[in-house]
């Protein structure tokens, strides 16, 4: 009676936790996602997490951390994919994540689970972070690279009679998908929806934190404001882009020499002597050389 009671009793307790999470994950409200983009992989696998983690713990974040969040998140432009308060709560179950594994893994082994566990909570915490910097590095470096051929572009349409309107226009119609031409897009949508050009322009400088876009921008608004000629100056501002790009292109072919010394110190001189010591070393013992009884056996290992 006793066993059965018990029983009972740990059965209900369990239907009560499962009853409670089940609240607690029935009450997050759907999210309307038409016209927002597909988030990355990591996040998708955890998305029922995060949803849940927002909903009821969202009120918590501070205003500046959220627009701190969403600025990088714009720079880096996964801004319609996620939001900045469910990349917070990615941070947060990552850290929980790192730390759990961590922990078990360690206390397995004996070793100081505690320690570890907060160690690895750290580098959960970071880790969407290096994420975010390297999807953002990559744009930058993309936006770089496409600058020049739609300045190109654009200069060819100003020079042909047309605006900069129409010469931005051009250069999304004739050119294909790539992180600045989403940019300049959303540019012109910007424009025509009432918005000054100059404040456009530096809403695009401020979502893609590129200093050749600022550079150009800068120069844009100048000219706009002293009514000098847009052609001359979009050429001018396309050969020193890749005169800078090849200029950087050197600096980092020249730099490659430098990083190449840590991989060829750690890994390929070690394995190096060690091929031309077994060659010395067989032929010292051939010779009568070293006569040291455990080196002869392994030496002569396997076959006496």
């Amino acid at each position: 009676m006793n066993a059965l009671a018990i029983s009972a009793c740990f059965g209900g307790f369990i239907a009560l936790v499962v009853w409670q999470v089940w609240s607690v994950f029935r009450a997050v409200p759907d999210e309307d996602r038409q016209f927002l983009d597909r988030p990355a992989l990591g996040f998708r696998l955890v998305w029922t997490l995060i949803q849940m983690l927002v909903h009821h713990g969202g009120h918590l974040i501070g205003e500046e951390q959220e627009r701190l969040t969403l600025q990088r998140l714009r720079r880096a432009g996964v801004e319609y994919s996620i939001s900045a308060r469910q990349f917070i709560a990615a941070k947060v179950l990552a850290a929980i994540a790192f730390a759990s594994i961590l922990s078990m893994l360690l206390a397995r082994l004996g070793g100081p689970a505690l320690l570890f566990g907060s160690i690895g909570a750290l580098g959960g915490w970071y880790y969407p972070e290096l994420w975010l910097r390297e999807t953002g590095t990559r744009r930058r470096t993309a936006i770089l690279r496409t600058l020049p051929f739609y300045l190109d572009i654009i200069t060819l349409s100003v020079e042909a009679g047309s605006n900069l309107v129409g010469g931005i226009t051009q250069a999304v119609q004739k050119s294909a998908d790539s992180p600045l031409r989403r940019e300049l897009g959303r540019l012109l949508r910007d424009i025509r929806a009432g918005k000054p050009r100059a404040d456009a322009l530096r809403d695009l400088v401020d979502r893609t934190g590129s200093q050749p876009v600022q550079n150009v921008v800068s120069s844009l608004i100048q000219a706009e404001r002293t009514g000098a000629s847009l052609g001359p100056l979009l050429r001018a501002q396309a050969e020193q882009l890749r005169s800078q790009r090849f200029q950087r292109a050197e600096k980092q072919a020249m730099e490659a020499p430098v990083k190449l010394l840590g991989p060829l110190v750690a890994f390929i001189f070690p394995c190096t002597f060690i091929v031309l010591g077994f060659l010395v070393m067989s032929k010292a013992i051939q010779e009568g050389v070293l006569d040291w009884q455990p080196l002869l056996w392994a030496y002569r290992w396997p076959g006496g």
